[in-house]
């Protein structure tokens, strides 16, 4: 398979999602640590520090998303389509790190009194299944480049 259009595609997605968690983890850092704890623990001191956490997994998407747009601005770069596949495997894997690590909490049930935050319900079930899907399509992408 030549590098074509899912490549592109997957690329372009990865640009977008990334780019949506960086604005929301770390320009919104309050919101999203809302979102993780819940209404009743959010005067705990320790809030703060999620607010913080928060900030740096959005330097983290920044990072991902930086790199997406950079590859897809800059074909010449890297122009043979194993490196694509490289490229969409390392994206696969950071999709499917915060899916995975998602999935535990969302079959114990999701948010449990003052611990951890609901998976299947609210602003994550949209996260949890847009990382699902970009985890698949970056991964059919490596697959296909690889063996073509």
């Amino acid at each position: 398979m030549q590098t074509s259009l899912p490549y592109f595609a997957v690329l372009a997605g990865n640009l977008i999602w990334f780019g949506i968690a960086f604005r929301y983890f770390s320009l919104t850092p309050h919101t999203a640590a809302k979102l993780l704890v819940p209404r009743s623990a959010r005067e705990s001191p320790l809030f703060e520090t999620v607010v913080a956490s928060a900030r740096f997994l959005g330097g983290m998407n920044l990072a991902l998303a930086t790199l997406a747009g950079l590859l897809l601005t800059n074909l010449s770069l890297f122009p043979e389509p194993r490196q694509h596949a490289l490229f969409a495997a390392v994206f696969a894997i950071a999709h499917g790190s915060q899916f995975a690590f998602n999935v535990p909490i969302a079959l114990a049930g999701g948010r449990q009194g003052e611990s951890l935050w609901p998976v299947l319900s609210g602003p994550m079930r949209y996260i949890f299944a847009i990382d699902f899907t970009l985890m698949i399509a970056n991964a059919a992408v490596a697959v296909a480049l690889i063996t073509s």
